[in-house]
């Protein structure tokens, strides 16, 4: 999962990419309102994490920017405000969820969890796909209650497509949200974490789609087809 952060604090924009690139997403920053807006707007993450005072454009302004041209995003709002009617006007530009200032990092990490969990259709931490179960809490999967050990790249995979289960998801699509943007990309290693997952997996639960891309079938779909 990619995560846009824009937070203008030195030492807390530090904290949260250390954070947040330890627990396995790939996290891009900004500390300017104007870039910030721009890399939403042009790059599809998966969350964003925004700062209310920020220098160029104020974070409450950039989401009213990013909701009237249809940007759906996820956004969690980070403020040092207090007053309620801030948060109330956050929530009714767009903000998805509201923090403020001074918080515990595990707290935002279950928001952030639970963000993309909903934006996704999912209500659980557990992501399912018989036999292969997902805990998006730990990061551990599971296969027949056997505990597989990951990489993180492999992981963010998985992760991805567990969450997108049924949609046909590109290799490009793939690399977009494997990945940061000072990070060296290449799409052909995709095919390389597709078939490491197989072989540790011992399912197949990840389909190729010819000439498309990769999908995990949800698991009622699964369970027709085999019926």
């Amino acid at each position: 999962m990619r995560l846009l952060v824009i937070e203008d604090e030195s030492a807390l924009q530090s904290q949260l990419l250390q954070t947040l690139r330890g627990y396995g997403y790939a996290v891009d920053v900004s500390a300017d309102g104007e870039d910030g807006h721009f890399l939403g707007e042009s790059i599809p993450f998966d969350a964003i994490v925004l700062d209310l005072g920020l220098p160029g454009i104020d974070g409450l302004s950039i989401l009213k920017k990013w909701r009237e041209s249809g940007i759906n995003t996820p956004v969690l709002i980070l403020t040092a405000r207090s007053s309620w009617q801030e948060k109330v006007d956050g929530i009714d530009a767009g903000a998805d969820d509201y923090l403020a200032k001074p918080f515990r990092m595990e707290e935002l990490l279950a928001r952030i969890r639970a963000l993309i969990r909903r934006s996704n259709g999912h209500s659980s931490n557990e992501l399912l796909c018989q036999p292969v179960q997902l805990d998006t809490r730990t990061g551990r999967v599971m296969v027949h209650d056997k505990l597989i050990p990951l990489t993180s790249h492999e992981y963010r995979v998985l992760s991805y497509l567990m969450h997108h289960q049924g949609r046909i998801i590109s290799r490009s699509e793939l690399t977009e949200h494997l990945y940061a943007q000072d990070f060296d990309r290449d799409s052909n290693t995709i095919e390389v974490f597709i078939g490491r997952l197989r072989r540790k997996l011992g399912c197949d639960i990840i389909q190729t789609v010819r000439g498309l891309g990769y999908q995990v079938l949800p698991e009622d779909t699964i369970q027709r087809t085999g019926s």
